[in-house]
Parts: C-alpha cells; structure tokens; sequence
C-alpha cells in the first residue's frame, strides 16, 4: 500500500498564516517606492508651473524690450531728421553768405572837401565842446553868422578851427551846399563867411 501524503497547509506558501518575509518587505518597498514617486511627481509639477511662470515673465520683459527698443529707434529716426534739417538750414545759410560775398559792393560814397590842406590837418581836441547853433537855410544866414561869431570869441580858437567849426553847424540842404564846394576851395574863414552869405 502506498505511502498517503498528507498536506500540511501551515507550511503552504499560499497559506495566510504562513507568509515569506521577504514578501512583506517587497511590499513595503513598492509602498515606499510609491510614495516616492508620488512625491517626485508633485516636485516636477511644481518645477514645471515655476518654469511656466518664468516664461511667462520673461516673455513679458520680452514685449517690454521690444517696445523700448522701437520707441528708441523711432527716437533716433527723428533725431536723425532734425539733424538733416540743422545740416541743410547750415548750407543754405552758407550758400547765402557766399552769394552775398559774391555780390560786387557798392564803394562807399565819397565826400569832396572844400578845405584846403592846411585847414585839414589842424587837429581840434576832442574835449573841445563847439557851437550849439545849427542852420538849415530856413534862418537868416547873418543872424546865424552872428550867433557863431559870439560864441566863438569866447573860446578864442583859429582861423582853421572856425573853419571846421562852422561846417559842423550846418545841416540838410546847407550841408549838401557845402559838399558840393570843389576841394580844397576853401582857405580862411573869411572866405567861408563871403560864400555862406552869397
């Protein structure tokens, strides 16, 4: 007769009661290990909403770049235009001068002198204060001839200063009149005085 194998299931490894340690630290493992991954999980959603918010900020420093960069270079196109304006006001302003340098000029009109030579390089001071009488042609020519006479005694000066002295007291259509004396006419007062009178 054969032998009967009896079945022992306490010592079955599918038994509840009776479990392999290392089954139990394996499911340990797992638990911890998903715990980990579960955290490693969180850390990279995290890491990823951080790096989304960087992008974002760094696409709105971006456009704000953008911006100051047109606003500078719009800046600079306009200063480039004053600057095209300043050069072309200069050149034209230069041709101008150059135009007018080019333009003959009129010499300056020049004054015949009755005086003689002698009359002329008699210096009067500058300190010297002569006449206050003035004639135009409108007054009586003796009147005026005698107003200078008196004054002029008093300061006691020379033939030749009377001579310019008296020149100065004439204005408008007398001063024409004496100009147009040939040069050098002129050699005393006394002289003067009989031309003033005719």
């Amino acid at each position: 007769m054969a032998p009967t194998v009896g079945l022992d299931l306490k010592h079955c490894p599918t038994s509840k009661n009776q479990r392999d340690p290392k089954d139990e630290k394996y499911e340990a493992r797992t638990c911890c290990t998903k715990r980990g991954e579960s955290l490693t999980l969180q850390q990279v959603m995290k890491t990823m909403q951080a790096l989304q918010e960087e992008v974002v900020a760094s696409r709105a420093n971006q456009e704000c770049i953008q911006a100051d960069l047109a606003a500078s270079r719009a800046k600079n196109e306009e200063l480039r235009r004053s600057i095209e304006e300043l050069r072309r006001d200069l050149h034209n302003q230069a041709s101008e001068r150059e135009e007018e340098d080019q333009e003959p000029t009129t010499p300056p009109r020049e004054f015949p002198m009755p005086f003689s030579q002698e009359i002329m390089d008699v210096v009067i001071p500058v300190t010297f204060v002569g006449p206050r009488v003035t004639f135009t042609s409108m007054e009586d020519p003796e009147a005026h001839l005698t107003v200078f006479h008196t004054q002029m005694m008093l300061v006691g000066r020379s033939d030749a200063v009377r001579c310019k002295l008296f020149m100065s007291t004439l204005v408008g259509t007398m001063m024409d009149w004496f100009v147009s004396l040939p040069n050098g006419h002129v050699t005393s007062f006394p002289q003067l005085t009989k031309l003033f009178r005719a």
